[in-house]
């Protein structure tokens, strides 16, 4: 089977263009002949992840390939493994992909519902009072100045401001250092009972669960290794004072939110072109111990808030595209400085088919980044799906990272629980 797809090549100046080729599926596809009875084929799909990130896609060959690895794990009958280069689209536009390849699996004839969030529109296309437009321009003026203050914060991390060097953190080559891929599922109706008890959104809450994680995690390593431990008190609280450990939050940066349909994706004139249209946000997580689980949702919500109303994600996106080669290199050692990188995309309403074949759950994840750890998060009809790539030598046990992060959302849940008890009127029910 052939057909047309394009592929990057390097012109006599240096600079990189798409042509069009010929498409070979047998360059494309693999199918390892497997053992069916092997003996943990949970931990052989794991290596064989692993083992991709060794490797790279030929340029010679449109920068894509599936593997299909027919044997049966604890999750799912068999599984799939996309390997898709990052200049050929970000998450949003992949996902919107796999839904316009996918069916409903209760209606196979029926695509899937599209996953819509909601976008703040300051504007008001109609008039505006005294009272409005005093708002409005606060609102401006807030804006103008988080972004002024977010770009020097980014500038300084370009040139020398570093994350405090913790057991998360390390210094990693550009390019082929071998990762592990974990994954883990969360119970997506627990995520929407914090997230409506608190007043707050989803990416708030996976927010908190991941920093009320990260904390338990490095207080546990913290403890273990004394020798990190400078500061701390002692008793079981093992974190030293002051930790700046900071994410860089993917952000879709469209003028329209969320998964679009693919074939709006295709069109010109399109809001959500298809391609990679991301920036970041530097977002600062707060490693402390918490008496009161719920707090790390308060925190969270305010940092997001705050992150809510910048150009930051611009910025950083037009920073990436347009800067001359000279600042190329100083762009580059930006992931070296902070510690982790996190994406939150919105997967399938419902669960779908593919080809007929039901969908147990979608992993999303990255390789090639010289941080230690990336986080992504993916909602799967009731499922919510966390993805760790870690380097192995920093991060030898990326499962009891998982342990901790489930962890966390059953303390807040067991506390929103609790308090609902004791005085319902405190939380809202939407």
């Amino acid at each position: 089977m052939e057909g047309l797809r394009p592929i990057q090549v390097v012109e006599n100046g240096g600079e990189m263009r798409w042509v069009k080729t010929e498409v070979n599926l047998d360059n494309h596809v693999r199918v390892p002949v497997l053992d069916p009875n092997m003996e943990s084929p949970d931990k052989f799909v794991e290596d064989y992840a692993s083992n991709l990130s060794k490797t790279t896609i030929t340029k010679s060959i449109p920068l894509w390939d599936v593997h299909l690895l027919n044997v049966k794990t604890s999750e799912a009958e068999s599984t799939v493994i996309f390997r898709i280069h990052h200049s050929l689209g970000d998450g949003i536009s992949l996902m919107s992909l796999l839904l316009s390849c996918s069916r409903k699996a209760s209606d196979p004839e029926a695509l899937p519902t599209i996953p819509t969030i909601k976008r703040r529109n300051p504007s008001n296309s109609g008039g505006l009072t005294s009272w409005q437009f005093l708002l409005k321009l606060w609102w401006l003026v807030l804006l103008c100045w988080n972004t002024i203050v977010d770009v020097l914060i980014l500038l300084g991390t370009i040139f020398f401001l570093e994350d405090t060097k913790t057991p998360l953190k390390g210094t990693l080559p550009l390019g082929l250092a071998q990762r592990r891929f974990v994954h883990r599922t969360i119970s997506l109706d627990d995520v929407k009972l914090v997230k409506n008890a608190m007043g707050t959104t989803i990416n708030d809450v996976m927010v908190a669960i991941t920093q009320a994680g990260l904390s338990s995690y490095l207080n546990r390593k913290y403890g273990d290794d004394k020798t990190y431990n400078k500061g701390a008190e002692e008793n079981n609280n093992n974190l030293p004072n002051n930790i700046r450990l900071r994410a860089a939050l993917a952000v879709n940066i469209r003028p329209s939110a969320g998964i679009q349909a693919f074939d709006d994706m295709m069109r010109k004139d399109s809001k959500a072109r298809w391609g990679s249209h991301v920036g970041c946000v530097l977002f600062p997580f707060t490693i402390a111990l918490r008496e009161d689980p719920l707090d790390y949702i308060r925190v969270a919500k305010v940092t997001g808030d705050r992150k809510k109303s910048t150009l930051e994600a611009k910025f950083t996106y037009s920073v990436v595209k347009f800067s001359p080669k000279c600042f190329t290199n100083k762009i580059s050692s930006f992931p070296n400085r902070i510690t982790l990188w996190f994406s939150n995309v919105p997967g399938p309403e419902e669960e779908i088919s593919y080809f007929g074949h039901p969908v147990a759950f979608i992993a999303l994840t990255v390789y090639g980044q010289p941080n230690a750890l990336v986080i992504h998060v993916v909602s799967y009809a009731s499922k919510m799906k966390i993805t760790l790539s870690v380097d192995k030598n920093i991060i030898p046990d990326p499962h009891q990272l998982c342990d901790d992060l489930q962890n966390s959302l059953d303390l807040m849940k067991n506390a929103v629980i609790t308090n609902q008890r004791t005085d319902p009127k405190l939380y809202t029910t939407g």
